[in-house]
C-alpha cells in the first residue's frame, strides 16, 4: 500500500510542477454547410437566379480556459457563439431569418512547447443551444424557434509571444454539429417542398484570430 501512496504523491507533485493556465479570447470566420436550411431558403424564398451556395460564412466569437497538466497534455473548456442572418425584400415586405448557436465544448490537447511559442492539437465534444428568429413577409414581428443538440470539434492551435504572458493566437477548427430541429412549442420550421422539418445540422471550418494569456 505504501508504494501506491508514494506513486500518488509523485504523480501529484509532477502534475503541480507542470501545471499552467491558458486563457484565450478571439473571433473568426466560419465557412460551413447547413444543407437543410439552405434548401429551405432556396426553395421558398430565394429567387431562382440568386440561389444560396452550399457553403456560406458566419461570425464566431469564442473564449476558452485551459489547464496544462504536463508538458504535453492540456484540458480546456471553450464557449463559442456563432451568429448568422439572411434578409430578402419583397413587394409585400421583408423576409428575415437570423440564428445564433451557443457552443460549449470540452477539449483535450496534445501540446508541443518551445521558447516563446506552442502548438496544440486536439478535439472535443459538447452541447449546442440554437435560437432561430424568422419574420415572414407581411408580418410585423418574428417568431423564435429553439433546439438543443451536440457537436464535435477538431482543432489545430498556435500561440506566439507578444511579450510577457501575452500571446498572439491563431487557430483552425473543424466542426460537425447536430443542432436539431428548432421549434416554437409544437411548431417547426417546415419545408413544404420536401415536406420535412428544417434542421440546422452543419459541417464547418473556422479560421480564428485572438489573444492568449498564459501563466
Amino acid at each position: 500500500m505504501k508504494y501506491l501512496y508514494t506513486f500518488i504523491l509523485i504523480l501529484t507533485f509532477a502534475t503541480i510542477s507542470y501545471s499552467q493556465y491558458d486563457i484565450r479570447a478571439g473571433m473568426g470566420i466560419s465557412f460551413g454547410a447547413t444543407p437543410s436550411l439552405t434548401d429551405y431558403l432556396n426553395q421558398n424564398f430565394e429567387p431562382a437566379n440568386q440561389q444560396l451556395k452550399i457553403f456560406g460564412s458566419a461570425i464566431v466569437f469564442s473564449g476558452e480556459g485551459g489547464y496544462l497538466l504536463n508538458n504535453h497534455y492540456e484540458i480546456g473548456v471553450e464557449l463559442a457563439y456563432l451568429i448568422n442572418s439572411y434578409n430578402l425584400s419583397y413587394d409585400i415586405g421583408n423576409y428575415r431569418l437570423s440564428y445564433n448557436i451557443i457552443m460549449p465544448t470540452f477539449v483535450n490537447y496534445y501540446v508541443i512547447k518551445g521558447q516563446g511559442y506552442d502548438f496544440k492539437f486536439g478535439g472535443g465534444v459538447g452541447p449546442r443551444f440554437v435560437s432561430v428568429n424568422q419574420q415572414l413577409p407581411g408580418t410585423i414581428s418574428g417568431v423564435t424557434f429553439t433546439s438543443t443538440g451536440f457537436g464535435f470539434l477538431a482543432r489545430a492551435d498556435g500561440n506566439t509571444t507578444l511579450g510577457g504572458d501575452f500571446y498572439a493566437n491563431i487557430g483552425v477548427d473543424l466542426r460537425y454539429d447536430f443542432n436539431g430541429k428548432p421549434k416554437n412549442g409544437s411548431t417547426y420550421i417546415h419545408n413544404n417542398v420536401y415536406n420535412q422539418d428544417v434542421n440546422l445540422n452543419s459541417l464547418s471550418a473556422t479560421i480564428r484570430l485572438g489573444v492568449s494569456y498564459i501563466f
